[in-house]
């Protein structure tokens, strides 16, 4: 007997109304809801999880990580940038609010701090 799902078979009606279901913003299955019909967001070709990281230039991040901005000044990748302020012997840089919902950029975003200028 063959194995195949037929349209009356009670697996191939199962497998139709979970198809079928609505998704649903309210109730027990909001969260199953909001899997089943939101695409998940990607990094690169990689998926990730927006509540615990982020994507900095292709690149999956934990929230927590921090990086150097200049040799003295850390910063938070995920929620900051790192902008050089001023060249030659006396290097400046100044960290900026990355804007959510955006493409931030280092002249147009608002400044967070200014970190301690050094001589090159």
């Amino acid at each position: 007997m063959s194995s195949t799902l037929l349209p009356s078979s009670p697996d191939f009606i199962c497998i139709l109304a979970f198809l079928l279901l609505p998704c649903s913003e309210s109730g027990a299955h909001m969260n199953a809801g909001l899997w089943l019909c939101q695409q998940a967001p990607r990094c690169g070709h990689q998926m990730y999880n927006p509540m615990e990281q982020c994507c900095d230039d292709d690149t999956i991040l934990s929230f927590n990580r921090t990086r150097l901005c200049g040799p003295k000044c850390t910063f938070w990748p995920c929620f900051e940038l790192c902008c050089p302020e001023s060249f030659g012997p006396r290097k400046r840089f100044v960290v900026r609010l990355k804007v959510l919902g955006m493409k931030s950029r280092c002249p147009t975003s608002p400044i967070s701090r200014v970190c301690p200028a050094y001589e090159a």
